[in-house]
């Protein structure tokens, strides 16, 4: 689906836009004019995190549930515990920000990687450690991504990332393709 046919969130209209049109994220680093899409600002970063801003528009995050787009491997995590009865709890740290639903459902769509399986990397991290290893130039998402909410979020600024820790499911919905969130999207957006 074209990015430009996906509802945007007014939270989200007003961002700085690339010369495609694509709106900047509040977290992308700026070089030289032009958006790093696949890496993430620390002092943005810190900031969203500290203040309780979403990491897509900026804009306060009101307290109780915070959303974000997982990959394959926790995709399929939170899917076989659903499956099993069992309450899923990552301990693992990410560098993943959270954000408000209507964002991150948008996100979903729009972001050529987190929208499709067979969407690759267009950039490799720029000081791979345990937590970015996987982020290599020409890596596929893979199957089965997803639009995850939870109840709240902990975080820790280091000096040279911004780690989170998401606590307490409260909503799974998993995609291979991003657009099957349109509806939900829409319907996001109508009720806010």
């Amino acid at each position: 689906m074209r990015f430009d046919l996906v509802p945007m969130p007014p939270t989200v209209q007003d961002r700085p836009r690339d010369d495609r049109g694509y709106p900047v994220p509040a977290i992308t680093p700026w070089e030289d004019g032009e958006p790093r899409f696949a890496r993430t600002d620390h002092g943005r970063s810190a900031e969203c995190a500290r203040e309780r801003l979403c990491s897509v528009c900026r804009k306060l995050m009101p307290r109780g549930p915070v959303w974000r787009v997982v990959g394959a491997a926790e995709s399929a995590a939170i899917g076989e515990a659903l499956a099993a009865g069992r309450p899923y709890r990552n301990l693992a740290p990410t560098l993943e920000a959270p954000g408000h639903r209507a964002c991150m459902l948008y996100a979903s769509m729009v972001c050529p990687y987190l929208a499709r399986p067979n969407a690759r990397r267009g950039l490799t991290a720029e000081q791979p450690d345990e937590l970015t290893e996987h982020v290599v130039r020409g890596a596929a998402r893979g199957a089965l991504g997803a639009v995850v909410g939870f109840a709240d979020y902990e975080f820790a600024v280091t000096s040279s990332q911004v780690l989170f820790r998401f606590l307490d499911l409260v909503e799974y919905l998993p995609h291979d393709t991003a657009d099957t969130h349109l509806e939900e999207l829409r319907a996001e957006l109508a009720r806010s």
